[in-house]
């Protein structure tokens, strides 16, 4: 009776220790606290009860008794919920890179004409690489480096302070912590943070399609990336002047939880500036641009949804119960918006299209995405369904009725439909998701205060202005040294062949 005592009073410790680290924080620490004292009392009684044996197997069960102590117990169950978070975190970096390629350059591909189907493809995971270099040399240290306003520093150049390192005094292998409140490896961190930075320039790459070299894109893409992006991700993430709470912030800050200001309004609007500066493809709105294959498009757009779990869900760096609430309300956003841009088309043209249904899923993606730690599962259906609706007539009516060539809806779905996240953040947060405040209510709807919704909207401008004029330099300057657009003949023949020597479709 006295062994099985004892044994079964560390097994239960053990159990426990065990634990799937999904529970909520809260609960972590309260469950903690009741193992202690399960323990204590363990220890205790085992104690007592052995006091009648034997000394020598008193001292010995004794001793193995006082080895479960508070501060092991706590480092075990610290190390069972770093499992668990860095296992989510790890998921979600491939989930956020899946969105790149098959996904976006699926999506993309399908939009394109067949002759340049591989020259988008190309796009893509050619950016997975570069970007990837780019972002572990410097891109990381210049977005998260140092607690300036305006931009990083150099503290993480080449991963130093982030990638594991020996420690001569503890005799083992350190590796760098996120931060004291989110206890992830850095290099998690900076994984996830860089899919996030292989994507945006790609998400730009759909307005100038068909019709740029690709040395200009891959020039535009570095340049863009560490003179705009970075920053960006500075002010936003890392308290700079657009990060809500910030001693640096402008208004107060914003609110944008994974990326509606730093990845979709940014690229959106430098997609934009690219499509009127490089003009229109030969024969736009004179002859038929149909895309060659909606089947890769409805696929690569379901992936797209898939990824955007870890896109969303992802960036609360946390496997906790906020992570559930972004994860619900991101998908009752993409559903919503498939729904309502169907809907939406089928009143007006008669026929319900799966480019529609793709369209409009990636829509209330788009519109969700800095609102989904900050908003209800009810707001989000309804953010999503306006995002299908807006952005549907920014694809079709006003593309058309200022005449400028975003060949695959860049700005249409990511700048309208980011832009209107934004806002919408702005009225429909609330403390009950995030209390990101304190004891102050966040939004329109829940305190009657606008100073949320005024601090939305200047970040938007912020950003607009700022991506905008900073990508028509870049774009002046490549186009003055090296030329933005291909050759006519080559636009002609398609860019699979003069660009690449390849071609997507060979029939024997």
């Amino acid at each position: 009776m006295k062994q099985t005592l004892l044994i079964g009073g560390f097994l239960a410790l053990l159990s426990f220790a065990a634990q799937p680290s999904s529970i909520a924080v809260a609960q972590d620490d309260e469950a903690a606290v009741a193992a202690v004292v399960v323990a204590e009392e363990v220890v205790s009684e085992s104690s007592e009860t052995l006091s009648g044996s034997e000394p020598v197997a008193q001292d010995v069960r004794t001793a193995d008794a006082a080895s479960a102590t508070t501060a092991e117990l706590e480092e075990k169950i610290a190390a069972a919920a770093l499992a668990g978070h860095n296992a989510w975190m790890l998921t979600s970096c491939a989930l956020v890179l899946f969105m790149t390629a098959p996904g976006l350059a699926m999506f993309y591909g399908g939009l394109v004409r067949r002759k340049n189907v591989l020259s988008v493809l190309m796009q893509c995971i050619f950016l997975m690489g570069m970007m990837t270099v780019l972002w572990a040399v410097v891109g990381y240290s210049l977005s998260f480096g140092g607690s300036g306003a305006w931009v990083g520093n150099f503290d993480y150049l080449f991963m130093n302070g982030v990638q594991r390192y020996w420690s001569d005094a503890a005799g083992a292998p350190v590796t760098p912590m996120y931060s004291d409140d989110i206890q992830i490896p850095m290099l998690t961190h900076m994984l996830f943070q860089g899919m996030f930075f292989i994507i945006t320039p790609a998400l730009i790459c759909g307005a100038f399609a068909e019709r740029m070299k690709f040395s200009a894109m891959a020039v535009f893409s570095v340049l863009w990336g560490l003179l705009i992006y970075c920053p960006l991700c500075h002010w936003v993430w890392d308290g700079g002047i657009l990060a809500y709470g910030s001693e640096h912030a402008f208004a107060g800050g914003a609110l944008d939880f994974a990326g509606g200001t730093v990845v979709h309004i940014s690229s959106g609007i430098s997609a934009l500036v690219a499509a009127i500066l490089i003009g229109p493809r030969m024969g736009y709105l004179r002859e038929p641009i149909q895309p060659h294959n909606l089947t890769f498009t409805a696929l690569g757009a379901a992936m797209l949804w898939v990824g955007w779990f870890g896109f969303n869900a992802g960036s609360e760096l946390l496997s906790d119960d906020l992570t559930s609430s972004a994860f619900a309300v991101t998908h009752f956003s993409a559903a919503a918006g498939a729904l309502a841009w169907v809907l939406t088309e089928w009143c007006i043209l008669k026929k319900p299209t799966v480019l529609g249904a793709s369209s409009g899923a990636v829509a209330g993606l788009v519109c969700i995405t800095p609102a989904a730690g900050f908003v209800q599962p009810m707001p989000a259906l309804l953010m999503g369904a306006l995002a299908g609706i807006v952005c549907y007539f920014a694809c079709s009516k006003l593309k058309h009725a200022l005449r400028y060539d975003d060949a695959l809806d860049a700005f249409g779905v990511h700048g309208v439909g980011g832009t209107l996240g934004a806002v919408l953040t702005g009225v429909f947060a609330t403390r009950a998701c995030w209390n990101i405040a304190g004891e102050s209510k966040l939004g329109l709807i829940e305190s009657g205060d606008p100073s949320l919704l005024i601090g939305q909207i200047v970040a938007i401008l912020v950003t607009y202005a700022f991506a905008g004029i900073g990508s028509l330099i870049l774009l002046k300057l490549i186009d003055a040294v090296i030329g933005l657009r291909v050759h006519a003949e080559s636009e002609q023949r398609g860019l699979d062949i003069t660009d690449h020597g390849e071609e997507g479709y060979t029939f024997a």
